[in-house]
């Protein structure tokens, strides 16, 4: 199997610091970094024990769920899996980004924890991790795990943990790092809509508009523009002067977001809110 991922984009939803949770964490359900006592090779499907397929498949379930927004019922599905296969590292993975939407953070803590602690090589709890500890505020900490999951060898997905860093960074009010953070998640992943929006308004807020322009544009000219992104896109065209190019964007928020906030905002000419 490959690395499932909760990864989505979602039209009217934030795409700055607030993410929703499902937008930035990754489930590991790839069964491929697990180890044997004592050994340094990598597990592969074919290596994995039956008793491990039979608790994976119960994981899949919970995954599915979580998805569709039932924490509950997939915590169901989570224990189950245990029962299974107490020493699932995928399972305390998971466990612990249900804990984590429930904001019961001790609990989302010590799952993650012990997930790491089954799995060390497996940078997708590590980038989890260190999400909870962004939420928490705990910014030092969360900045050293994503940091950590980027310098695992055995970790891939490092333009989703260098975006969640920046976004991270932006909460702690560090712009210039989030700034290096999400400029290289771009440099990994340019089609990747919430690195691109945020960059733009990074910049926006800066007074820089040529540089917002860049990031907000390949957005706003593809299907994944949303109110949002279009309502910042007005603000940048209209700041550099290019005020028929505003327009058409004011047209396509109107026409298909008639009723969001943005377009409320657009007609109360708020465009320095």
């Amino acid at each position: 199997m490959s690395v499932k991922s909760l990864w989505h984009w979602v039209p009217r939803r934030s795409v700055a610091g607030t993410c929703l949770l499902l937008l930035l964490v990754w489930l590991p359900l790839s069964g491929c970094m697990s180890t044997g006592p004592g050994h340094d090779d990598v597990m592969t499907d074919s290596d994995e024990p039956e008793i491990r397929k039979r608790a994976r498949l119960r994981l899949e379930l919970a995954v599915g769920y979580f998805q569709q927004g039932k924490p509950t019922v997939a915590l169901d599905e989570v224990k189950k899996s245990l029962v299974i296969d107490p020493d699932f590292a995928d399972a305390y993975s998971l466990r612990g980004l249900i804990y984590l939407q429930m904001e019961e953070y001790r609990l989302a803590e010590e799952s993650l924890l012990y997930a790491r602690k089954l799995n060390p090589k497996d940078g997708n709890v590590v980038h989890n991790y260190g999400w909870l500890l962004c939420q928490r505020r705990r910014f030092d900490e969360a900045i050293q795990a994503f940091q950590d999951a980027i310098g695992n060898r055995y970790y891939g997905d490092r333009a989703k943990t260098w975006m969640v860093m920046g976004l991270c960074q932006i909460q702690a009010g560090k712009h210039l790092d989030a700034e290096k953070s999400l400029i290289k998640a771009y440099e990994l992943d340019a089609a990747n809509p919430i690195t691109g929006y945020n960059l733009a308004s990074l910049f926006y807020q800066r007074g820089e508009f040529v540089r917002a322009q860049f990031y907000i544009r390949r957005i706003n000219n593809s299907e994944q523009a949303n109110a949002e992104t279009l309502w910042l896109g007005i603000k940048v065209e209209r700041n550099l002067g290019y005020h028929q190019a505003a327009q058409q964007l004011a047209t396509q928020l109107r026409k298909r977001f008639p009723k969001s906030k943005e377009i409320g905002a657009y007609d109360r000419g708020a465009f320095h809110e």
